[in-house]
């Protein structure tokens, strides 16, 4: 589907998929957005819940490699070992990663060095992205596709509900969170009822925080 690059509220960039009505990160800042659900409310939540000093990330749609470059970046400055595995039906050209400005709003040195190497890393094998950081990068489909051992967190961010339903289906819900440990974090930007029904019946204790800039909610959930 053809794609185009936009500028995002906080100057970050995303990228728009017309044919959907739909786009990669939140208009209102992906950077921000990000920031919000995946790292404060997904790893940094969970490491100051277990005071662990390794996370396995599950990602579920790599997209443009902001939520693994966030990771990343967050592991660098709090000292915690990641190995992050991530799933891509539709990956997007190196060459359009490369057009985007993430390493420029992101407040560390090492960025453009990682995210260069995440898009450039062979799929579907381990590389080295950082000192603390391993990158597994899946080209396929969830359905077809078993993580690489444990989750402990999980970060779900495929596109809405609204516009990609199939991927929010209890089904594959319940595939994801099987691998996730007790005590394990799911974590999205959606709020939707059906989602939040889906967790709790699946074992999961369903939290609502607030959510980033344009959204009144989003969910994490907690194995139990």
């Amino acid at each position: 589907m053809p794609r185009q690059l936009i500028i995002t509220a906080d100057g970050s960039h995303t990228i728009a998929v017309p044919e959907l009505n739909e786009t990669y990160h939140s208009l209102h800042g992906a950077i921000q957005e990000s920031n919000h659900v995946f790292i404060k409310n997904g790893l940094e939540h969970w490491q100051h819940i277990t005071g662990l000093a390794h996370a396995k990330v599950f990602e579920v749609g790599f997209g443009t490699g902001l939520n693994a470059l966030l990771t990343f970046s967050f592991s660098e400055k709090h000292k915690i070992s990641i190995s992050y595995e991530t799933i891509e039906a539709h990956p997007i050209l190196a060459e359009e990663a490369l057009l985007l400005n993430y390493p420029d709003k992101i407040d560390d040195p090492l960025a453009k060095i990682w995210f260069e190497k995440m898009h450039s890393c062979p799929w579907n094998r381990w590389a080295d992205i950082s000192s603390l950081g391993k990158l597994k990068k899946i080209h396929g489909l969830l359905e077809h596709f078993q993580p690489d051992g444990c989750i402990d967190i999980c970060y779900f961010d495929a596109f809405a509900p609204s516009k990609q339903p199939e991927m929010w289906d209890v089904s594959i819900l319940e595939k994801v969170t099987n691998h996730i440990t007790i005590g394990g974090i799911f974590v999205t930007y959606s709020a939707a009822g059906h989602l939040k029904r889906s967790l709790k019946a699946l074992g999961f204790e369903v939290e609502v925080p607030p959510g980033p800039p344009g959204k009144m909610e989003m969910v994490r959930a907690t194995k139990m």
